[in-house]
């Protein structure tokens, strides 16, 4: 009976241990519905603020080009008016004065035929002198109705059409950005961000990454990328950070952006590659990711190590030239299990690397395969994965000794690369890399 009392309770136990799972499960699914609803009812609320902001500042610089250009006509209709009016107020200025002579000169013949003998041929005389004076056959030319202006106003119908036809295609509503961030690596010091393109009928012809640290609440998105591709490295993030990402595109002939993608957090576990400081013949960045050779040391080839073995199997190492001095054949660019002081070059055992004159080398020895030689803008990256892993084995004098490992690198250089698998006598979770040039003047990013 205990027997079955006891698993009667493990099932017991087994149910409610299952229970609360699945009510953990379908909490955590509430509260992504929750985020669900929260990011459409808040990306909706701001589609329409946006849309009333818009067509009201539309209206507003609408209403007011229309009513400048109303002004506008109208002072051209009050120019031609005042220059037409002119002439005609001028020549009835001259017929008024005429009519006032005429009546003046009536009256005053009219006077001198009812005035008596005696003063009438004295009368008469100055009447018909002032007459002769005032030339009554003639008479100022008045313009014909022809010959005037006739102010109208010409309005064509056709820009209410073609502004409904504009309207009704201004703006467009879309439940979905046209881009969106597809994945987001971690990478040392950095993230990987890679968008893509859902809507179909969307053509870009230019991409926007934009990112900022979601802690501070104040602080505004920055600029990282503006181009054609569809990935982009951010650097010089602070490990265990927490960033929001973001992307939009400009389509093909348009000068505006496209909505923003919902932003997607990413964040990177992983230390920045950096160079030891202190190498001598070698001046470092203020980040310690950047390397110049300098000729302090011209008569020695030093090799400038990592600080630390930061490179992880699975990742990409890449090295970027960003100035070239001269080339030689002993130089080094590559990756190594530790960093051996007083080496002079990456050529060397426990040590992959490639020359300035494109020559691969794998524990000292020269491949056969020759990749394109290094020079200023070249970028060099090693790919690695493990393979396999040899278990330590015994001796003769049944002592164990460490395992090693296969790795499978991958060297590009410009558009080749050299793929081959090295073998080392012990089984490591990082490693070093290192360069080495006998000349000044070589300046070389690592990321």
């Amino acid at each position: 009976m205990s027997v079955e009392v006891d698993l009667l309770l493990q099932e017991a136990k087994e149910s409610i241990e299952a229970a609360q799972n699945y009510r953990s499960e379908l909490q955590q699914r509430l509260q992504g519905l929750s985020q669900a609803r929260k990011q459409i009812r808040g990306s909706s609320s701001q589609a329409r603020d946006s849309l009333r902001r818009h067509f009201a500042e539309l209206q507003a610089a609408a209403a007011r080009l229309l009513t400048e250009r109303l002004a506008a006509l109208l002072a051209q209709v009050d120019a031609i008016e005042a220059d037409s009016i002119k002439p005609l107020d001028d020549c009835q200025s001259l017929i008024e004065q005429g009519v006032g002579q005429a009546d003046e000169l009536l009256r005053e013949g009219e006077a001198a035929l009812r005035c008596g003998l005696g003063e009438k041929e004295d009368k008469l005389g100055s009447f018909t002198k002032k007459a002769l004076h005032i030339q009554l056959d003639s008479l100022p030319e008045v313009p014909a109705l022809v010959d005037v202006p006739s102010v109208s106003a010409q309005l064509d119908d056709s820009l209410l059409a073609l502004l409904r036809e504009r309207v009704s295609r201004h703006g467009s509503v879309s439940s979905h950005p046209p881009v969106l961030i597809e994945e987001l690596q971690e990478r040392p010091g950095g993230v990987l961000a890679r968008w893509c393109k859902v809507d179909e009928d969307f053509t870009p012809a230019d991409y926007r990454l934009q990112y900022r640290r979601s802690t501070s609440g104040g602080s505004q998105y920055e600029d990282a990328y503006i181009g054609r591709d569809c990935e982009f490295l951010v650097l010089h993030l602070d490990a265990h950070a927490d960033y929001l990402f973001r992307v939009c595109a400009r389509g093909e002939g348009r000068t505006e952006w496209s909505p923003w993608s919902v932003p997607q957090t990413g964040y990177t576990t992983l230390a920045a590659h950096e160079w030891r400081p202190g190498t001598e013949g070698y001046i470092l960045s203020s980040r310690r990711n950047i390397a110049l050779r300098n000729d302090s040391a011209p008569s020695r080839c030093p090799v400038l190590y990592s600080n630390a073995p930061t490179y992880f199997c699975g990742q990409t190492l890449t090295f970027r030239i960003s100035a070239a001095g001269l080339p030689d054949r002993r130089d080094s660019l590559g990756v190594c299990v530790d960093g051996h002081k007083g080496a002079e070059s990456l050529q060397r055992d426990q040590a992959v690397c490639i020359s300035t004159n494109g020559a691969v080398f794998v524990n000292g020895k020269e491949m056969t395969n020759q990749l394109p030689a290094i020079s200023l803008g070249s970028a060099v990256t090693f790919d690695m994965e493990v393979v396999s892993l040899f278990p330590p084995v015994s001796n003769n004098n049944n002592m164990r000794e460490g395992g090693g490992a296969k790795l499978r690198v991958t060297i590009g250089s410009g558009s080749r690369e050299v793929v081959f698998d090295w073998l080392l006598d012990q089984a490591v979770d990082c490693l070093s890399f290192g360069c080495s040039f006998v000349h000044s003047g070589w300046k070389v990013l690592v990321f």
